[in-house]
């Protein structure tokens, strides 16, 4: 018959390695986030798209980031890396925040860029989500402030981009949630992070043209 001894040690593994799996199932989900946030809410000016329903032509890469395509602002060029479009639009966030707030999202399009020197790298996103209040959600549950999660890095961005020095501002536009998200790559120095930004806004373009079509 075992003894006491082991049969406590043995109770003591178990309840040990129970412990161990909860913790690894309940543990929270980390990611990178940005250092400097911006979130805006979506106004009457996209009331023409405020649904999917009433713009329900389905989002492209073309459309928003076409090939060739090179964005620039104040000599500050950007070159287009790769552009991907899914109905995963879970897979393009971590944490639960933006994960539960992308339920509804029908698509999802990511296109990365890099300035020409390679030292600022950079990622402008767009869910279509169903209604604008829904887009405002996803922009308010990507807030780090939030602490919910944020994006994943999209494909063919360096895994040397420097969150933590990073700056993103999203958009609810219409039923368009969009975020525009630079950093710097690596450790090497300050980049101005102003211009790159500003060049990536224009992939905006397309909700423009959305509106005035929505118009006519």
């Amino acid at each position: 018959m075992p003894s006491r001894t082991w049969i406590a040690l043995a109770v003591a593994g178990v309840l040990a390695g129970a412990a161990g799996a909860v913790f690894a199932v309940t543990r929270p989900e980390t990611g990178p986030s940005p250092a400097v946030f911006h979130g805006e809410r979506t106004s009457a000016l996209y009331a023409p798209i405020a649904t999917r329903a009433a713009d329900p032509r389905p989002l492209t890469g073309q459309e928003v980031a076409a090939p060739g395509l090179r964005p620039a602002s104040s000599g500050v060029i950007m070159e287009r890396g790769q552009v991907t479009t899914s109905g995963d639009c879970a897979s393009a966030v971590w944490g639960s925040g933006p994960a539960g707030a992308a339920a509804g999202c029908a698509q999802v399009v990511r296109a990365s860029f890099t300035t020409s020197d390679g030292g600022v790298s950079g990622q402008y996103t767009v869910f279509d989500m169903a209604d604008g209040a829904a887009a405002d959600r996803l922009v308010a549950a990507l807030d780090p402030k939030a602490g919910g999660g944020f994006l994943r890095l999209a494909p063919g961005q360096p895994p040397s981009f420097d969150a933590g020095r990073s700056r993103a501002e999203a958009r609810a536009l219409g039923h368009f949630a969009v975020v525009n998200w630079v950093g710097p790559v690596g450790e090497a120095g300050a980049p101005d992070l102003t211009y790159p930004q500003i060049a990536l806004e224009s992939l905006g373009g397309f909700v423009q043209r959305r509106v005035l079509e929505a118009g006519d």
